[in-house]
């Protein structure tokens, strides 16, 4: 699927394409609030799998998830039905348990809203932060 999609991964910023439908929108056609987080989530997950890493396989097995700590947003212009967006994702920092994420929903280069995300990397058995595995944070260097 993330084929179809035409995702890049260039300097480090990594692109995702979203399209507004009729269930993203409140009944004046505007994207309702909570949507940005469903375009961000996406955007993040897709990053991971273009750098080779599932979240599944992670859990299955290593039993280490993600969740999302911290997640502040700023919704600067709105976004409408049939919209075609596009997520941009960079990582600017990845320390210890936790990865920090700045991102920005985009309209034909003008921003419509900027998150900033902090996941931290978590041990299900136990409930508890662990570092995060150093394959995956090769993997944003390169």
């Amino acid at each position: 699927m993330a084929d179809n999609l035409s995702i890049i991964l260039n300097n480090q910023c990594f692109t995702f394409p979203v399209r507004v439908y009729y269930e993203d929108t409140d009944a004046g056609g505007v994207v309702y609030h909570a949507r940005y987080l469903h375009f961000f989530e996406r955007a993040r997950t897709e990053y991971l799998r273009t750098l080779n890493f599932s979240q599944q396989s992670l859990l299955q097995e290593q039993q280490l998830a993600f969740v999302v700590k911290t997640m502040s947003i700023d919704y600067c212009i709105p976004a409408k039905l049939d919209d075609y967006l596009i997520v941009e994702t960079e990582i600017t920092a990845a320390k210890g348990a936790t990865i920090l994420f700045e991102q920005r929903l985009v309209r034909e280069a003008v921003v419509l809203s900027k998150a900033t995300v902090k996941v931290a990397c978590v041990d299900l058995g136990k409930m508890k932060p662990v570092a995060i595995p150093e394959e995956l944070k090769a993997a944003f260097l390169k």
